[in-house]
């Protein structure tokens, strides 16, 4: 392993970042250095700038590439130690889309249509208490409090511990599940190794369920969660809440579900036009 990789996961530990950020940083920072094909220490902003602007042009998702931005700008300073002007070298601006969400029959639709109780149970326990699939798939049973009917999610996106809710029919999907399966220590394991389950399997369960129950929509699994938050505020749950359930850090990424919601509005009746049955003209 090059001593720039070394240097580089040394400092992402001693700040207290995840594996996955570690590996992914890595793997960005390797990236950038094989598309000049020269060492990382003689490449200055000028060539961070002609990569994210390859990038850009490749069509490659803002994700992707804000990523390669956070892992190089990261190399250069705290292994490098270079200064970093964010005026020759602007982060990429994200094109806000609002979150793809499901209505609520049509997520009963999609549970309902898992035969495999394993399966359905996964899905259950993501829209009910507003999971990602990282988080799922790393759920231990000890993670399952029915007395104070809260889910623990250890070590969220950001290395964040928080609670969410425990929903009571979801508890009584749990149960039956664990009578067939009897997991020992996590609570969705690969049958085979006993290691948390991939999320690939579960994003494929989720494909799989979309398509038995017939709802035609360009959806992921994580629009299991987008629809927990937007059914929450529907039924009048202040967003501060909901920020706590979801474990965002900011208000802000969480006040997006309001646009959502605003959507609905187009059912609602004005009280002029309710109660009052004369004329202002």
């Amino acid at each position: 392993m090059p001593n720039y990789q070394e240097q580089l996961i040394m400092e992402l530990r001693l700040r207290g970042y995840s594996k996955d950020t570690e590996r992914s940083y890595v793997y960005h920072v390797s990236r950038f250095e094989a598309y000049f094909g020269q060492s990382l220490d003689s490449l200055d902003e000028s060539h961070v700038r002609s990569y994210l602007l390859y990038l850009k042009n490749s069509s490659i998702s803002f994700s992707f590439i804000n990523t390669s931005y956070s892992a190089i700008k990261f190399l250069f300073t705290y292994v490098f130690h270079r200064g970093w002007d964010v005026n020759n070298v602007p982060r990429p601006r994200k094109v806000t889309k609002l979150p793809k969400y499901l209505s609520f029959e049509e997520v009963i639709s999609i549970i309902n249509a898992t035969s495999n109780i394993k399966h359905k149970a996964i899905l259950s326990t993501i829209y009910s208490a507003g999971l990602r699939v990282s988080e799922v798939v790393n759920l231990k049973i000890s993670d399952i409090d029915s007395s104070n009917m809260q889910i623990f999610v250890s070590q969220g996106k950001g290395n964040k511990d928080r609670y969410t809710i425990l929903s009571k029919h979801n508890l009584a999907l749990l149960r039956k599940y664990y009578r067939i399966y009897s997991p020992s220590e996590y609570l969705f394991p690969n049958e085979r190794t006993n290691l948390p389950l991939s999320a690939r399997t579960v994003q494929q369960t989720f494909r799989d369920s979309l398509l038995a129950a017939n709802v035609n929509k360009d959806v992921s699994v994580h629009s299991l969660r987008h629809s927990f938050a937007t059914h929450l505020l529907l039924n009048g749950v202040d967003v501060y809440y909901i920020q706590q359930l979801l474990g965002h850090s900011n208000i802000e990424t969480t006040a997006v579900y309001l646009h959502l919601v605003n959507k609905e509005l187009d059912n609602v009746v004005s009280p002029l036009d309710s109660f009052f049955d004369g004329s202002l003209v």
